[in-house]
């Protein structure tokens, strides 16, 4: 760090596939020669921006924009509820092929992940040991990754409690904080999106491309497959009268953690808010992340020069 040089701290927040918003802001902060001093993340905001400070920007970049839903399904362990859809353990590996550096200690730039405390709602700020594991931890979705159990305490997505975690990279040291708000204004969105788009081509469409994700879940659980094919086709039966359970939880959490972010901007507000506008881009969308991408490096050049008076 330069002598009289402010130290930029990051936010990163929560908003699932959303995150790879993340990516394009820090591109686009990198391609103007603007230093990152400290990072919080939230959720995919704890992933990115470990990555981020490991040194694995390049190649995770590269790994986002190669996935389309067939390498995506490849890292889903389904389990089938008790405390989630989805076990998770998959997960831990989408940092590790991306850096060698496994423990907080040792990264370059400092950073802190949030969490949640299942059993009390205690916020949790993750900044020691087990990397992979912390990361696994702050993106526990209540309802679809199973939670994750540390110290003898059940730790989930710290999305539910500080989806844009301003006051912990304040609380670093950041004189000067850029925060990335991914759930702007999404429900609203969301609703006209939907009302566009339910016609009966795009819903034929979306019936084809579930069929297809069956096949490939399928194809993972050799022995069990028939009775899994039934299962999930039970699952994702469409009906006019009521919608998926991943969309409900979706929504339920982005309803959740706008009105959240909200409320804890107004009492502690970054110098600088990234809002990217990605409200078609769902939960599981992770083979969108070009549109993602341009979309942060976008919303984040837009307001570079302000980010440089303040540097």
């Amino acid at each position: 760090m330069k002598s009289g040089e402010r130290k930029i701290g990051l936010a990163l927040g929560s908003g699932a596939a959303r995150g790879w918003a993340h990516i394009g802001v820090l591109q686009a902060l990198e391609e103007e020669n603007i230093p990152v001093h400290l990072i919080a993340g939230t959720s995919i905001g704890s992933y990115v921006g470990a990555v981020y400070s490991s040194g694995g920007f390049d190649s995770l970049k590269e790994f986002a924009l190669s996935i389309d839903r067939k390498k995506f399904l490849s890292y889903i362990d389904v389990v089938f509820p008790r405390s989630g859809l989805i076990n998770g353990k998959n997960a831990t590996k989408l940092y590790s092929m991306h850096s060698n550096i496994i423990r907080f200690e040792n990264l370059p730039i400092p950073v802190k992940m949030i969490a949640t405390d299942m059993n009390t709602g205690e916020k949790l700020i993750l900044e020691e040991g087990n990397i992979p594991e912390a990361i696994r931890a702050s993106c526990s979705i209540p309802g679809i990754l199973t939670p994750v159990k540390i110290q003898n305490r059940w730790i989930i997505d710290g999305g539910l409690i500080d989806p844009v975690p301003v006051s912990v990279v304040k609380s670093m040291g950041a004189q000067c904080v850029i925060a990335v708000d991914l759930n702007s204004g999404v429900i609203d969105k969301q609703k006209k999106k939907e009302r566009e788009i339910n016609n009966k081509p795009n819903r034929k469409q979306r019936l084809a491309e579930k069929s297809e994700m069956i096949n490939q879940l399928v194809s993972k659980y050799d022995q069990a497959g028939k009775l899994m094919r039934n299962k999930l086709n039970q699952w994702f039966k469409q009906s006019e009268s009521s919608p998926h359970i991943i969309n409900i939880i979706g929504s339920s959490i982005s309803i959740m953690q706008e009105q959240i972010t909200k409320k804890n901007l107004e009492i502690d507000s970054p110098d600088i808010l990234i809002q990217p506008q990605l409200p078609e881009v769902k939960m599981f969308d992770f083979d969108q992340a070009e549109k993602s991408i341009n979309e942060g490096f976008n919303c984040t050049m837009k307001k570079i020069e302000s980010i440089k008076n303040l540097v």
